[in-house]
């Protein structure tokens, strides 16, 4: 297992302003109806603060949910391993849903050293098939490959993970079934354009693409992520949510990128961060301070303290 650092984020983040019009007080659309049995959040932007920290605050209401018997999932687009900033705080059941939903992993043996409960990959052809499309599409983007425990690039790929790929070479030979990287299943691929507007080159992948893989962002910067066609935080948490006899309705969802907005909308109650994309926003069911003032705290303190 590779080291990355202490790395933990995909790209740069840039810092979060404060949120003074919502510093001391909490908005929701909607009045709580089911109690939770389960949060799910999002970490970059989400629980983590800009300097990729666990504030003492929301260590302390994530082990009060769990007191409560709500359980905690973190739900990310960070490769399982990444989730050392993350992994003292699994209580319980010890998984962690990442790679936006194309694992599901166990984190009880500490870093460098998680057990893969479920993979659901990206089938080779459906990711060929994206790399050419968007090739066209947007000429000029690059792509990587994130596997299971491998990370590979292409050659013009930014330096934008901080740690060093196993193999550089195309995409098309990376991704070839007989090609050097054939071992492992792929989870995702990142694809990078260094002109295009975030946004826009979102809507255009997932124009050229189709049904044929799930396109998301969680990056300011132009860098797409590639999963199957039927994989996202919010499937992959509702299977989750299924073995344990837990509905919709019963669950609260924090996040603040795209990437996030399926499982936001799929949740019985969530919440955007301050500092969310304005997309987010609109898909959230309420809103919570941002992420540098401990907004997923916030909110599980207000859960806790409505339950009878």
């Amino acid at each position: 297992m590779r080291d990355n650092g202490g790395v933990t984020s995909a790209t740069a983040q840039p810092e979060t302003p404060g949120s003074p019009q919502f510093s001391t007080s909490l908005e929701r659309r909607d009045s709580p109806v089911t109690p939770p049995r389960l949060i799910a959040t999002d970490l970059d932007g989400t629980l983590l603060r800009d300097d990729k920290t666990v504030s003492p605050r929301t260590i302390a209401a994530l082990a009060a949910a769990e007191d409560a018997g709500i359980e905690v999932f973190f739900v990310t687009g960070r490769p399982a391993r990444w989730m050392d900033v993350v992994a003292d705080h699994v209580h319980g059941h010890g998984l962690a849903i990442c790679g936006n939903g194309a694992a599901v992993v166990d984190l009880h043996g500490g870093a460098g050293a998680h057990r893969f409960v479920k993979v659901r990959e990206l089938a080779r052809q459906n990711a060929l098939d994206a790399v050419r499309l968007l090739r066209e599409a947007a000429p000029g983007t690059v792509y990587a490959v994130e596997q299971t425990y491998g990370f590979h690039q292409e050659p013009a790929y930014p330096k934008l993970h901080m740690e060093i790929p196993d193999l550089r070479a195309p995409a098309e030979e990376l991704l070839a079934p007989d090609g050097p990287a054939a071992d492992e299943p792929v989870l995702k691929i990142l694809a990078h354009h260094p002109e295009l507007d975030p946004d826009a080159f979102l809507a255009l992948a997932r124009l050229a693409v189709g049904t044929r893989a799930n396109v998301t962002r969680s990056s300011p910067s132009a860098l797409l992520e590639i999963s199957g066609p039927d994989v996202s935080k919010a499937s992959t948490l509702a299977l989750c949510c299924a073995e344990r006899g837990i509905s919709h309705e019963e669950v609260v969802a924090f996040g603040d990128m795209p990437n996030d907005i399926e499982m936001l909308t799929w949740a019985g109650r969530s919440y955007a961060m301050g500092n969310a994309h304005p997309d987010v926003l609109t898909a959230a069911s309420g809103r919570t301070v941002a992420n540098n003032e401990d907004g997923v705290a916030v909110v599980i303190e207000q859960l806790l303290s409505e339950r009878p």
